[in-house]
């Protein structure tokens, strides 16, 4: 629901213009103000808008010390800020142990020209699979607060401000001594961070601003909702965009207007083509944010938008100032149909970019100006001089706009453009020579390939501890993933199977399996203990490496328990040093669910008394002994397959995300949110795992059991 004091200045409006145009909202939460309709209401439009910006500010007695500061300056003018995951491959390297922050900017580079900030994100999805809270999960990172601040230092060394998500909904994992507030606002201290995105949050509430103050750190904050109070732009100096429903006229950024200082980005993560959102960000002198690595999804910017991206970027960037010019006038009158354009108003020059809302291109006459004796006019978007023809006392000026593209006009009040100037606009006419309508728009999911799990020397017997699986010449493969987002994309949200031609959530698929041998239970302390003392075994990366254990041994009671905070790497250790290997997701499932394909080890009906009781503490309990529960068998005697511990299977990678499909639902689940990480008991769905590094990726619910080729 719009904010109350929007509808209340609306309402003013409307007592006093009668049947004139109003700037009303555009809908629930998409945050924009409508434009005039027909080019002869634009008078009054503009008229009303400058009434309801004043009504406002009024009524709120606004206050915008926030945007004076020196020190949060740097938000007005971050053009380019890009979610991305701290699982990305390309921002950390697992082997090298290393951060790769010039690896992920030059990428970016490459891209579309670079970013200004990024918001780092290292909490959800994966929050909630066990205890660990949002602040765990950020000093888990690989090496640490220490290698996170130099990491931080690096993307401040190419310009980059760094952003923390506030997991404002995260109460149901381990509670700590501060207020969330104050513990997130020292952990950013701490680190070194610039800002804060409110993930859920309608608005970045007062405390922590407040938190902000007594500590004496002053932070951007950004969230990722509307405002549910207007107020709150006071100290939210930028915000994200959903503007979705698009219209064919332009709405006006209601922030934006509200205050020219405040930083929007454009955010529509799921949509595949981006041109709304980048014409939608160009007319309002506005940022975006090019989000690709959507919680391990790909959602790949085609060559058109990343091309788009880099052109509007660099007009911005060249201008740094103009955009948060406090006489912003859109709707500028244009000479044709479907184009639509904004004022951007300094001293010494203005600026006004375009939009060409329509299908078709357009040349000749675009904008018609005031005449001023000794100006000079600019093509930004093509890079060359533009000659106005006067008439009367205006000038025309004439340029290309091409369909469903964009344009920007500069009009100096210097003959001379400067060496700089100059560059730049040598720099936009390479880049104009090829239109926008020349790269593709095709959109295509990122391929991943599943990691090679090596067959094992046979094994002439059955080995102690494992059962024999006989095989299946025709198994019915149906698995599901219970990932909560991701279904908005054609494709890209699960795995891709090796049978299938791109990711997906779901698979079925008819297959051969070998017989096979599986641990009747998943591996224990005790056996894990075993391995420790024959091999010595250490991890490079240990922390949090059986962070449940002290002295290098488990607690008494623990030796029947499954072992667990071991990363897939230290399982795969353990099973090649037991003449074994970790199962493919398929050989687990058949093995739990038998040839009669249950959906659950003991049938297809769910019975809670078969599986250890659920835990959902902020502080979790141990794991349950493995033949505590010995109704839930699964048709072959395996024990133990569901609602105790997570078990490792397969592991899938493309280029920029690794992940692990899990298996067995595990029994803590974290309340107070459905965001948190889901349970999946049914033996046909399995749970993606993102992985970064061993030190974040073990986890207290997480164990495995290992299998044996015959």
């Amino acid at each position: 629901m719009k904010k109350n004091i929007v509808i209340l200045g609306l309402l003013i409006l409307l007592a006093e213009a009668g049947r004139a145009q109003q700037p009303l909202p555009q809908g629930d939460w998409k945050e924009l103000l409508s434009g005039p309709v027909h080019a002869s209401s634009r008078h009054t439009w503009w008229q009303n808008m400058k009434k309801w910006r004043d009504s406002v500010k009024q009524q709120m007695r606004y206050d915008d010390s926030g945007y004076e500061e020196p020190v949060l300056s740097w938000s007005r003018k971050t053009f380019l800020s890009v979610q991305m995951m701290a699982h990305d491959r390309y921002f950390y390297d697992p082997v090298r142990r290393q951060y790769t922050v010039d690896r992920y900017l030059d990428d970016l580079k490459k891209q579309y020209g670079g970013i200004d900030a990024v918001l780092i994100w290292p909490t959800y999805p994966n929050i909630g699979i066990d205890s660990r809270n949002q602040y765990d999960l950020v000093s888990d990172m690989p090496g640490g607060i220490p290698a996170i601040k130099q990491m931080i230092t690096a993307f401040h060394k190419r310009g980059v401000k760094v952003f923390f998500p506030i997991m404002i909904w995260d109460h149901g994992t381990r509670k700590v001594a501060w207020s969330m507030p104050v513990s997130l606002v020292r952990e950013m201290q701490t680190l070194g961070a610039d800002g804060m995105n409110g993930d859920t949050m309608e608005g970045v509430t007062l405390d922590f601003k407040h938190a902000s103050d007594s500590l004496h750190y002053p932070i951007v904050f950004q969230p990722e909702l509307d405002l549910k109070n207007l107020k709150m732009i006071e100290w939210n100096l930028m915000s994200w965009g959903y503007f979705w429903d698009y219209t064919f006229i332009p709405g006006v950024s209601l922030y934006k207007w509200l205050e020219p200082r405040h930083q929007v980005s454009i955010t529509n993560r799921w949509a595949t083509n981006k041109t709304n959102d980048l014409q939608y960000a160009f007319f309002n002198g506005i940022g975006y944010n090019p989000w690709e690595n959507i919680w391990g999804i790909w959602n790949q910017i085609s060559p058109r938008d990343e091309e788009a991206i880099r052109r509007i970027a660099t007009i911005y960037r060249q201008f740094p100032d103009i955009w948060s010019s406090r006489s912003w006038e859109p709707f500028i009158p244009t000479e044709q149909t479907g184009i639509y354009a904004s004022k951007f108003p300094s001293a010494d020059y203005t600026i006004f970019t375009l939009v060409n809302r329509d299908s078709v291109d357009t040349n000749g006459p675009q904008l018609r100006l005031p005449y001023r004796e000794g100006a000079a006019y600019f093509d930004l978007w093509n890079g060359t001089e533009l000659t106005a023809r006067k008439d009367s006392n205006q000038v025309v000026l004439s340029f290309p706009i091409e369909s469903r593209g964009f344009g920007a006009v500069m009009m100096s009040f210097s003959k001379d453009p400067g060496r700089a100037m100059r560059s730049f606009l040598g720099k936009m006419h390479g880049l104009s020579k090829k239109p926008l309508k020349d790269y593709s728009t095709a959109w295509e999911p990122l391929p991943q390939q599943i990691v090679t799990i090596k067959r094992t020397p046979p094994a002439p017997d059955t080995p102690a501890g494992m059962v024999l699986i006989p095989e299946a010449s025709h198994y019915t493969f149906i698995s599901r993933g219970v990932m909560i987002e991701g279904d908005l994309l054609p494709a890209a949200v699960g795995i891709q199977y090796p049978w299938e031609k791109h990711p997906a959530r779901a698979s079925a698929h008819v297959m051969a399996i070998p017989s096979f041998y599986m641990d009747k239970y998943p591996v224990t302390n005790r056996q894990f203990k075993q391995f420790l003392d024959a091999t010595h075994y250490q991890p490079k990366d240990g922390h949090n490496f059986l962070k449940d254990w002290n002295q290098g041994t488990y607690p008494s009671g623990w030796a029947n328990k499954p072992v667990t905070w071991v990363s897939l790497e230290d399982a795969r250790a353990y099973a090649a040093w037991a003449g074994k290997r970790l199962p493919h997701e398929w050989e687990w499932q058949y093995a739990a669910q038998g040839k009669t394909e249950n959906r659950y080890p003991w049938g297809d009906t769910f019975d809670p008394g078969k599986i250890p009781p659920p835990d959902s503490n902020r502080i979790m309990r141990p794991p349950t002994a493995v033949d505590a529960f010995p109704m839930g068998a699964s048709p072959f005697g395996i024990m133990d397959m569901v609602g105790n511990v997570w078990q490792w299977t397969d592991e899938y990678r493309d280029a920029h995300t690794r992940a692990a499909i899990l298996k067995g639902g595990g029994y803590y689940r974290a309340t107070t949110s459905n965001w948190y990480f889901p349970r999946a008991y049914a033996v046909n769905q399995y749970g993606k795992y993102l992985l970064m590094a061993p030190s974040i990726d073990r986890s207290g619910s997480i164990g495995f059991r290992c299998v044996k080729d015959r």
